[in-house]
């Protein structure tokens, strides 16, 4: 993986500009505008992902400046490896106390999270877990921190004795997924066997597809050949029955051209539903 470009200014300036936020002090209201801003901007989406395997053979995370001109030329987003790491990078740029961390899911700290120390308090912050976190999450919890998005209830659990912090997504009152908050500081380095494991033939990133792009009171999500679009907490959603029709979908709610579609999905089956 390179990260060469990683320390560069000029990129943090574009990363700004596309996120359309203005520099600030690095309070609680400046954090909550970046997360987001980002949220908006920077989808999670595997296209991308799939794209450049294809042409180049890519199985690690692309360079920050690879990663902000496919958002600037294609709408391109990205996964949680790619998404909370370059966050985390901009957050360190603009001043923020942060950390890189993992989180336990099926295996040990397969999914990367970012935790900021900002006005005297902890917040976890996840832009890369197909979710609407629009807001910092607070860790100083005595109680269940929740989010509703229509059928869909997020639950941050506090500390447990470990140390730890629980996220649940909760449907019709059964746990669908969710995570283990590991608060030890990594490197992106630590996670390089997951990323890479994240390229396995038969793994969820290159067999099935994801995009989700949230904002306060609205979202949309692309999941193999259904779109479901919510506004406030009324829901709509609708099973596409071509490929054609799948590829417009995504232009439409997603920006990300029709013909870039067609190379990064050609021959995967998208008949079934693998994500949740």
């Amino acid at each position: 993986m390179d990260f060469s470009d990683r320390h560069d200014p000029a990129l943090f300036d574009f990363y700004l500009q596309l996120l359309k936020v203005d520099r600030s002090r690095p309070d609680l209201a400046f954090l909550t505008r970046l997360v987001r801003a980002h949220l908006d901007r920077f989808p999670f989406e595997n296209i991308s992902k799939l794209l450049y395997m294809k042409r180049e053979g890519l199985k690690g995370l692309t360079g920050l400046r690879r990663y902000l001109d496919g958002a600037a030329t294609h709408h391109f987003g990205g996964t949680c490896y790619s998404s909370n790491y370059y966050l985390h990078l901009l957050l360190t740029h603009l001043g923020f106390k942060v950390k890189l961390c993992g989180a336990d899911m099926n295996r040990p700290d397969v999914h990367v999270v970012t935790i900021v120390t900002v006005e005297g308090r902890e917040f976890l912050v996840d832009v890369g877990y197909a979710a609407p976190f629009l807001d910092p999450m607070p860790l100083d919890l005595t109680d269940d921190y929740r989010i509703r998005l229509a059928e869909d209830h997020y639950h941050l659990r506090p500390r447990d004795q470990n140390d730890r912090w629980r996220l649940e997504m909760h449907r019709n009152g059964e746990i669908i997924h969710g995570y283990l908050v590991n608060p030890l500081p990594r490197t992106i380095d630590h996670f390089a066997p997951a990323i890479l494991d994240s390229y396995r033939p038969a793994g969820t990133f290159m067999t099935s597809l994801l995009l989700t792009r949230f904002s306060p009171g609205r979202s949309a999500r692309i999941n193999n050949m259904s779109v479901r679009l919510t506004n406030g907490q009324a829901c709509q959603t609708h099973e596409m029955k071509t490929s054609a029709e799948l590829f417009d979908a995504i232009e439409e709610h997603f920006g990300i051209p029709a013909a870039i579609t067609a190379e990064a999905l050609e021959g995967l089956d998208l008949t079934g539903n693998t994500w949740s």
